[in-house]
C-alpha cells in the first residue's frame, strides 16, 4: 500500500496535507473506537507520513457514511471504465487507456456536487494546496522484532547485526531497508549497519563487551602484529606457538597469552615470554604462573656448551680392520 501512495502522490505532483486511510492493517493496526482510544499506526505507515510530510487521520471505525465519497469515487471507476472493458486482460493495455480515460472523460464530466469538471478544478484549486514531493525518494521501510542472541547479534533477513551487550535476550526492533538495518530498544536507537548478505555479520567492536571484543579477530597475522606492537621477542614468542604444532590450531591460545601479558608493564611481559621461549613452554597456564611467581625476574640459567675434541679411544677397542683380518675355523666340529 505504501508504494501506490508514493505512485499516486507522484502522479498528483504533490501530497495532500492530510491522508485519510481506511482501518486496514497495512496503516492502522488498532482502530480507536471511542474519544479515550488512541489509534495504533503500522510502523512501516509512519514512515511513509514523515517522509512525505502527511498527516494520518484513520476512519473511525463503523462509520461507511463518513467516507461515502470515497466509496463512490470507486464504484464509478469500475462501472465506467472496467465496466466497459470487462474483457481486457492486459494491465499495459489497460494502463494507457486508464490514463486516457480520466484526462478525456471522467476529468472532463461536470461532477454532481461541484457542478464543475474536476480536471479544472484540480489545476486550478486542489493542486496549490497540495505540499511540493520531498528532495529524496521514497524507500520502503520494514520493521522486524529479533532477539539479540548470546554472541551480541540479532538475526535479520538472514545476516547479522550487533547490538550493545547489555541488552542480550531482549526483543529489538529493527527498521529495515535496501541499505542499512536501525536496530531500536524502547523508541531509543542502540545501533546503525549498512546491510550485509545473508548469512555475514556486521559488528561493531564497542557494542561486545569490553573482555570480549578482541576476540572476534580470527586472523594469525593479526595477533602476531599484536604482539609485535608489545616487542620484538613477544612476536618471535607468539610465532614459536602458531609453529609448534603442525596441526592444533592455537589461536585461542594466543589470543589469551597476547591478553594476559599487555595487562604487566613491558619489562615483565618480555621476561616472561623469553623464559617460557627458553624452556619450551606455550601454554597460557605457564605464561601466568611465570607473571604469577615472579620467575620473570628470576635470571635465566646459563647454559654451558661442551667444547668439540676428540674422544679418547677405549683401552679394549680394536680396529674395525683387524678383526676382519682374524682367521676363521674351517671346522664344522661342535665346540
Amino acid at each position: 500500500m505504501a508504494a501506490l501512495h508514493a505512485e499516486a502522490f507522484a502522479e498528483l505532483c504533490g501530497v495532500p496535507t492530510v491522508v485519510v486511510p481506511d482501518n486496514l492493517k497495512s496503516a492502522v493496526i488498532r482502530a480507536a473506537f471511542g474519544m479515550r482510544d488512541e489509534p495504533v499506526l503500522n510502523r512501516s505507515y509512519r514512515d511513509l507520513a514523515r517522509h512525505f510530510g502527511f498527516k494520518i487521520d484513520p476512519t473511525p471505525a463503523y462509520s461507511p457514511e463518513k467516507k461515502g465519497k470515497v466509496e463512490s469515487g470507486v464504484k464509478y471507476v469500475k462501472r465506467n471504465f472496467f465496466g466497459a472493458r470487462a474483457d481486457e486482460r492486459d494491465a499495459s493495455v489497460l494502463a494507457g487507456e486508464l490514463t486516457r480515460w480520466v484526462n478525456e472523460i471522467a476529468g472532463m464530466r461536470r461532477h454532481g456536487t461541484t457542478q464543475k469538471r474536476p480536471l479544472e478544478l484540480f489545476e486550478q484549486v486542489e493542486q496549490q494546496a497540495l505540499l511540493p514531493l520531498p528532495a529524496t525518494k521514497w524507500e520502503p521501510v520494514v520493521w522486524r522484532t529479533p532477539t539479540l542472541r548470546r554472541d551480541c547479534h540479532a538475526l535479520v533477513d538472514g545476516g547479522w547485526y550487533s547490538a550493545p551487550w547489555r541488552l542480550v535476550g531482549r526483543v529489538l526492533l529493527a527498521r529495515c531497508t535496501k541499505r542499512s538495518v536501525v536496530l531500536f530498544w524502547e523508541d531509543v536507537r542502540v545501533a546503525t549497519h549498512d546491510r550485509v548478505a545473508a548469512g555475514t555479520r556486521s559488528t561493531v567492536d564497542e557494542h561486545l563487551p569490553e573482555h570480549r571484543s578482541q576476540y572476534r579477530h580470527r586472523a594469525r597475522s593479526y595477533w602476531e602484529q599484536r604482539a609485535d606492537q608489545l616487542a620484538p621477542e613477544i612476536g618471535a614468542y607468539v610465532r614459536e606457538i602458531f609453529d609448534s604444532d603442525d596441526v592444533l590450531n592455537q589461536l585461542t591460545k594466543v589470543q589469551a597469552i597476547v591478553a594476559h601479558l599487555e595487562t604487566f608493564p613491558l619489562d615483565r611481559a618480555v621476561a616472561a615470554a623469553r623464559r617460557a621461549s627458553f624452556f619450551g613452554s606455550y601454554s597460557y597456564q605457564a605464561i601466568k604462573n611465570i607473571l604469577r611467581k615472579g620467575l620473570d625476574m628470576t635470571p635465566l640459567p646459563t647454559v654451558v656448551v661442551p667444547e668439540s675434541a676428540a674422544a679418547e679411544r677405549p683401552r679394549f677397542a680394536r680396529d674395525i680392520q683387524e678383526l676382519l683380518q682374524f682367521p676363521t675355523e674351517k671346522n664344522d666340529a661342535p665346540h
